[in-house]
């Protein structure tokens, strides 16, 4: 075998773990792109260093060692990725302020295609799916850098305390405490969103309250929208960290201060586990509808809960491989479905 073809060979085996690191990597991270970033460190040094990988564990645990390690000297500054609720009290309507924070104060959106691998077993597939919830995601950030690590090792990969115990070397009563402590901190912080129900594939209700509500928000129909959000409903808007709570003020910031966003256009993406939509608003400049957010949707009980706008689209577009520009209805559709 030649070395250009062991050099392609390895490449492939690599690119093979690409997703399912990714979504260890943002779990551990709580950002999109120092996710993908920290995957990218990880094949790199598994490339540079694959002469020395001696076997004596699968390529995959050799991966996560690695990955592990890149997370854990990336969060050795402390910061801890937050939702607007986490930092701040609910602000009533009519002190309504935004007021931006950095980019790297805040949890991040990912595409569920990026960090969920496909899986056969459904059971699996539904821990996954709920381990990157927003607001499992937040809680998550509340641990100690090692501690989230075990929980998601343990718990999310279902991994056993012994393999856990290796890949950081430790003992197997050191990581059998830490997922204890981790456990009861996850009990407690949790919070907001965390009673999200949503079945993989939406059942028959979810997905007719989603049709409702792209029909209420496109149509701005406040009336329609509120049949449609529980009584303490929440509303974000990253990277300002006013959030609001309750159909009142939700509807009455969108036909004030959100007014702008009348006559949006919703195309429907996979996000976080849950369901949430592309929104594109008016471009009275060029024409067409320009993109505005990344909603994600929380439901519970036939109601929606939670719903979070990621407003910083020149971001967030391309990573979902969503266009930049809706040029007119018709065309929707078909660039949406070329961009995913």
């Amino acid at each position: 075998m030649t070395d250009s073809t062991m050099t392609a060979d390895l490449d492939v085996r690599l690119e093979k773990h690409r997703v399912e690191l990714t979504g260890y990597c943002y779990r551990m991270l709580g950002s999109s792109f120092e996710a993908e970033d920290a995957v990218q460190d990880t094949m790199v040094r598994a490339w540079r260093n694959y002469e020395k990988f001696e076997g004596r564990s699968s390529l995959r645990s050799w991966l996560y060692r690695i990955a592990t390690n890149v997370c854990l000297d990336m969060l050795t500054a402390g910061n801890k990725r937050a939702r607007p609720m986490d930092l701040t009290d609910s602000t009533p309507l009519a002190q309504a302020a935004l007021s931006p924070r950095p980019d790297h104060t805040w949890l991040e959106p990912m595409p569920d295609a990026r960090i969920l691998p496909t899986v056969e077993d459904p059971a699996e597939a539904a821990v996954a799916k709920e381990s990157v919830r927003l607001a499992f995601m937040a809680a998550l950030q509340q641990l100690p850098p090692k501690q989230r690590a075990v929980l998601i090792l343990r718990e999310v990969l279902a991994w056993k305390a012994s393999e856990v115990a290796e890949l950081l070397d430790t003992t197997v009563a050191s990581v059998n405490s830490a997922l204890q402590r981790a456990r009861a901190t996850l009990a407690e912080r949790e919070g907001h969103g965390a009673d999200a129900k949503v079945s993989d594939p939406l059942d028959e209700e979810q997905q007719k309250l989603l049709d409702r509500y792209m029909a209420a928000f496109e149509g701005y129909d406040m009336t329609a929208l509120t049949a449609l959000l529980h009584e303490d409903a929440i509303m974000t808007m990253p990277p300002f960290d006013l959030w609001l709570t309750g159909h009142d003020d939700i509807t009455g910031f969108m036909t004030t201060l959100g007014s702008a966003c009348e006559g949006s256009r919703l195309v429907p993406v996979q996000v976080n586990g849950l369901p949430g939509f592309a929104q594109y608003k008016p471009d009275p400049e060029a024409g067409g509808y320009t993109p505005w957010a990344v909603q994600v949707l929380e439901i519970s009980e036939g109601r929606l809960t939670g719903f979070h706008f990621f407003l910083d689209t020149k971001r967030w577009f391309p990573l979902f491989g969503l266009p930049l520009h809706l040029d007119a209805l018709e065309a929707e559709s078909d660039q949406v479905e070329e961009g995913v």
